[in-house]
Formats: structure tokens, sequence, C-alpha cells
């Protein structure tokens, strides 16, 4: 078990903070965050099940790399990795889901990862209609997370979150102090339905804190952004001050 000199986390307060943050920010939303160093945790919303929208194209590529090592990929496939991961491309994530059996093969590979509460649903793609309503909870996205040090080619997974196209930031890394270094993979899906907006942020700071934000039902994807960013600052406040200056 890992050593912690640092104070505990004060849930108690950090629950009364994000419930104040929440009372202004309609919707179902859940975040739970981890000290990979103390093992201290945060969780909040810890029972919702929420769509994952385009945070899933990490599983996907973990699932493909759990089978397949990433210097054998054909280059095609290497090259969908890429601009799944750091352009949230959904045709080449379509294409990678039909490379790791689509919703079986997820489901093959989650068991593997550790996932408990994450399900995907049957099916061929069209755009993201199939892994990106997936359903899954901020624990699952966090056990995810960890796994990455364990998968063979891990590293590579965690520098393509780390050069996300810059307008694709946002997010986990609202978190960081200056200068550490934010892996990340965001999410936003309209449902037509309704109209509302399900926006979701997953990643590592500093390679130390693990992040994951789900959220749906905001009434923009601006809104549901501004969201998820307020709540990863002032849950990473619980864990610790940043350096001044």
């Amino acid at each position: 078990m890992p050593e912690s000199k640092e104070p505990p986390v004060n849930r108690r307060k950090l629950t009364r903070a994000v419930k104040a943050l929440l009372e202004s920010r309609p919707g179902r939303t859940s975040i739970t965050v981890e000290d990979l160093r103390t093992g201290r945790v945060f969780r909040f919303g810890a029972e919702e099940v929420l769509p994952t929208a385009s945070v899933a194209k990490v599983d996907i590529l973990m699932a493909l790399l759990r089978k397949e090592r990433w210097d054998r990929l054909p280059r095609a496939v290497r090259r969908d990795a890429e601009i799944m991961i750091r352009y949230s491309d959904n045709k080449a994530a379509d294409r990678l889901w039909e490379r790791i059996g689509r919703e079986a093969g997820l489901a093959r590979a989650n068991r593997a990862f550790g996932l408990r509460a994450t399900t995907a649903v049957p099916g061929r793609c069209v755009d993201l209609y199939c892994w990106g309503i997936t359903r899954t909870t901020a624990d699952d996205q966090v056990r995810l997370l960890k796994r990455l040090p364990k998968l063979r080619d891990g590293a590579v997974v965690r520098r393509l979150m780390r050069r996300v196209v810059p307008e694709q930031k946002w997010g986990v890394s609202a978190g960081a102090c200056a200068g550490e270094r934010v892996a990340l993979k965001n999410g936003w899906l309209k449902h037509v339905a309704n109209d509302l907006w399900a926006i979701t942020s997953v990643g590592l700071i500093a390679d130390r804190y693990a992040v994951a934000v789900l959220t749906e039902d905001n009434a923009t994807s601006e809104a549901g952004i501004a969201k998820v960013e307020r709540l990863v600052e002032r849950v990473l406040d619980g864990f610790r001050v940043c350096p001044k200056g």
C-alpha cells in the first residue's frame, strides 16, 4: 500500500463544496479523483452510470493494445489511433471499434481491466452511435487510467493523450498546477431526444492524479465544460496547493 505523509482529503468538506457548486449547474454529475502516489481518493455521485461520449476512445485504444503491439500495427491503424485520440476523429474510432471486435471485444478487455460497470451497445457504428453511448462510472474510468502503466504499450496511450490538439485541452487540465504535464481525453455528445449535452473528461495530472468527470443534461456544451472545469479545480484544491510564482 502507498504510504502518505500528506494530510487526508477532507471528504465531508469537499462534498459540501461540490454540492454548493452544482446548485446552479443542473444535471447528473459524477467525479472521482485518486492520488496514485498516496492512495487518497475522493468520490462524488459514484452511483451514477453515465455516457462516455468520446472518452470511450481511450478504452478502445487500450483494448486494441491489449491484443496487438503498437509497433506491429499497420501504419493506417496507428494513424487511426493517433487521430482518434488527438483530434477525437469519430470515423477512426469506428474503424478501430471494428478491429477490436465491437462491443464483445470491448467487454472482454474491460473484464481484464477490472471495470465493473462499463457496458457498450451492440451493433455497427454510424459515426459515434454505439461506442459513444457506452455507459460507465467515474470509478471505472479511474480504474482504466490506473491500468495504463500495466499495459505493454500504455506509454503510447499517455503520449497521445498529452498531445491532444489545443482546442480540446479543456476539462481535467483545469486542475493542473503551472508546468504540470496533463494527459487527457474529453467527450461531448448532444442527445437527440432532448437536445441536452453529455460532457465528460478523463485524464492524468503529472502522472499522479487520476481524474474522471462525467456529466449529463447540460443545457449547452459550454455550460457543461465550465461545470467540469470548476469541479476539477475545486476537488484538486482539496488534494494539494499549487506552488506560487
